[in-house]
């Protein structure tokens, strides 16, 4: 059996990987690396290559070029079972059997992922599905109630590495809160998550890292702070006058202190200053337009 980890770490390792399907290209020469405690977000359109690279990490489809390691091993190896009992996967499109109920769909998947039935109350509660629910045909249940039980799928066997594909969807503000503390709770206990999502204002306060994807490229990865200076962005600082007008100034992410010191001792009287940083929905914006422009 293989190390858990590779000799830096690390427990996800993609070295020049492309996916290629006849004349184009799904993937392209995509360096990555994860590390355990980490929370990565992974963001595109639609076609950006973030499902085919997952799919290419979880071992389902294999490389045209380069290489993964995923705990250590190759995921798509024959001898790579033990790899994907500590993997888990929410899938972007959830299907269950409409005539099993909620505990028989769980039992069903810890059997086929040979992992024990006697957490699966535990992970229920954790989810949020109610006893009730549980004993209900899946096919009853609303779109919300079976994204919590994918969820829980998901969760089965305490994974080291957790995939995330669209795992909001469906969810209402509460769950999605409860969603994200999960999420955290994991992270903190060591677990690697990467997480993808279109709801790119859900994920600032949530990753680590951002990883923007574009036509199979990787065209950024960083911390929002990084991606803020990579992007060079303006800063919006709005000011807020005694008569309670509102006037807004603008400069680079570099010289916002130095603004803000000059407005307090030489500007105007204020009574309020709000710092406006560009959002992740700006700077995806931002770096696309450099893509296609590149």
């Amino acid at each position: 059996m293989t190390d858990t980890l590779t000799s830096d770490g690390a427990t996800i390792v993609v070295e020049g990987v492309s996916k290629q399907y006849g004349d184009a290209f799904a993937v392209r020469a995509v360096d990555l690396t994860m590390a355990p405690g980490e929370c990565v977000a992974m963001v595109g359109h639609n076609g950006a290559g973030k499902s085919s690279l997952i799919k290419l990490m979880l071992g389902l489809t294999t490389p045209t070029e380069g290489r993964i390691r995923v705990l250590g091993g190759d995921p798509a190896s024959a001898a790579a079972s033990h790899i994907r009992r500590q993997v888990g996967f929410l899938p972007e499109s959830v299907a269950f059997h409409p005539s099993m109920t909620g505990r028989e769909t769980l039992d069903f998947y810890a059997k086929l992922k040979g992992v024990a039935r006697t957490g699966n109350d535990a992970l229920f509660d954790r989810v949020g599905l109610e006893p009730a629910a549980v004993k209900r045909r899946v096919g009853t249940y609303s779109k919300g109630m079976r994204q919590r039980l994918a969820l829980a799928q998901a969760l089965l066997g305490g994974p080291k590495v957790l995939f995330l594909d669209e795992p909001t969807t469906g969810l209402d503000p509460a769950l999605r809160q409860s969603f994200y503390e999960i999420v955290r709770d994991l992270r903190d206990a060591g677990t690697t998550v990467l997480l993808c999502s279109h709801a790119l204002t859900e994920l600032e306060g949530q990753a680590d890292r951002v990883v923007v994807m574009s036509r199979g490229r990787k065209v950024a990865d960083g911390s929002l702070s990084t991606l803020r200076s990579l992007a060079q962005l303006p800063v919006r600082i709005r000011l807020t006058m005694p008569d309670g007008s509102v006037n807004e100034l603008t400069c680079a992410n570099d010289d916002k202190v130095g603004m803000v010191r000059r407005i307090a001792c030489d500007g105007p009287e204020v009574t309020d200053i709000e710092i406006v940083q560009p959002s992740l929905d700006d700077m995806y914006a931002h770096f696309l337009r450099r893509e296609a422009a590149e």
